[in-house]
């Protein structure tokens, strides 16, 4: 079973101008970028997420604000806070993810490694929990 939270701490390149990071794919991204989103304007109490993807690899960065990430491999639950533009989270394969208390300037950006196919996802638990269990 895979690790349950993976931290990627990206390099910052900064002076009296302000600060970059620079993303790219198979260095500080460990897969092959083909799409990118961002979800802003999220209310604090409507959590969103509530599914895991069966081959898609995403990295979850909190570029402005904050939110937390509720992380399942399931059988080990963690949360997460996310509230640093240099620091990725790595949602791996078969992980369910919940994101929930978004501040009120969170911006969260997801790099992920496929085009969006939602037959790569698993929006019920109970779903998810016997597909990770089959594949112990």
């Amino acid at each position: 079973m895979q690790q349950l939270i993976k931290w990627i701490d990206f390099s910052v390149i900064g002076d009296d101008r302000g600060s970059l990071v620079a993303l790219e794919a198979n260095k500080n991204i460990p897969f092959d970028i083909k799409r990118v989103y961002y979800l802003f304007g999220m209310q604090s109490d409507l959590p969103r997420g509530f599914h895991a993807h069966k081959e898609l690899i995403q990295v979850a960065v909190c570029v402005s604000g904050s939110c937390d990430i509720l992380m399942d491999n399931g059988k080990d639950k963690g949360v997460v806070k996310l509230n640093s533009p240099s620091q990725g989270l790595v949602i791996d394969v078969m992980q369910w993810h919940e994101m929930s208390n978004f501040s009120d300037d969170c911006v969260l950006m997801v790099i992920a490694s496929d085009l969006y196919d939602e037959s790569d996802y698993i929006r019920n638990y109970d779903d998810f929990l016997r597909e990770v269990n089959a594949n112990v």
